[in-house]
């Protein structure tokens, strides 16, 4: 599967799939902050709870988004939904506009019309899953090991049948990108859709886009802190775990 480059970037914001605050002092600022975040990776580990399988290899691809496209009209959280939960329910959805609408993924910090979102500069940031490296957050976390491959582009995914509905994923993701479906007590994650993402081919004002995967972990702003424990390398982790491949 050829998986292409993403468009090249666009005077307001870059497609890296989420929003990025221009210049040296907000790079800094969104490094730093994501940086803190992912040392919550561990968070089975620090509480004493085992995994009996660690995700090391790479996901093939992720999705971007151009904030500078985005019309907000949400159609890519319908598609999604509709696509894998057989209903048509955005809060459900693994890529996520509606929580950034209003006021961006900082919410209403700056004053009304400073900032993202309808009620500042109108741009609409859509937040994707980042497809992390290893160590993953969510599935480090996982209390049990209901995280796996998906074979053809190696996206993180979560297998149901194993899934307890602890929300500890929800939790460890220092993103936020987990869902929780109340009515099945299952969480939900981005799947990739096996390589052709269904929200990619919704989206009305092509704001969305599905490329070759890049590591997206330093640039993205956190938004939320999560518990701090020590991290992995590959070497630790194949000594005790059974390396999911």
């Amino acid at each position: 599967m050829t998986i292409p480059e993403p468009d090249p970037p666009r005077q307001l914001a870059t497609t890296v799939g989420h929003w990025i605050r221009p210049g040296r002092r907000g790079f800094l600022a969104a490094a730093a902050g994501s940086l803190a975040g992912l040392t919550g990776a561990g968070l089975a580990a620090r509480i004493g709870w085992a995994q009996e399988s660690v995700i090391v290899e790479m996901s093939d691809g992720l999705l971007v988004a151009d904030p500078t496209r985005c019309v907000g009209c949400r159609r890519c959280e319908l598609a999604c939904t509709e696509a894998l939960d057989g209903r048509a329910q955005p809060s459900l959805a693994r890529i996520k506009v509606g929580r950034n609408y209003n006021f961006g993924p900082r919410g209403q910090q700056r004053g009304m019309g400073r900032g993202p979102g309808e009620f500042g500069n109108l741009l609409i940031i859509p937040d994707a899953c980042l497809q992390c490296p290893h160590p993953v957050p969510c599935a480090t976390a996982c209390l049990h090991d209901a995280f796996e491959l998906e074979p053809r582009t190696k996206a993180r995914v979560v297998n149901e049948s194993r899934c307890q509905g602890c929300r500890a994923c929800l939790r460890a993701c220092p993103w936020e990108m987990m869902t929780f479906d109340d009515s099945r007590a299952k969480a939900l994650k981005c799947t990739l859709c096996a390589g052709e993402p269904v929200c990619v081919a919704a989206c009305p004002a092509s704001a969305l886009q599905f490329v070759r995967w890049r590591d997206l972990t330093t640039a993205v702003p956190v938004r939320q802190a999560v518990v701090a424990s020590r991290g992995f390398d590959h070497a630790s982790c194949a000594g005790c775990h059974r390396v999911k491949r």
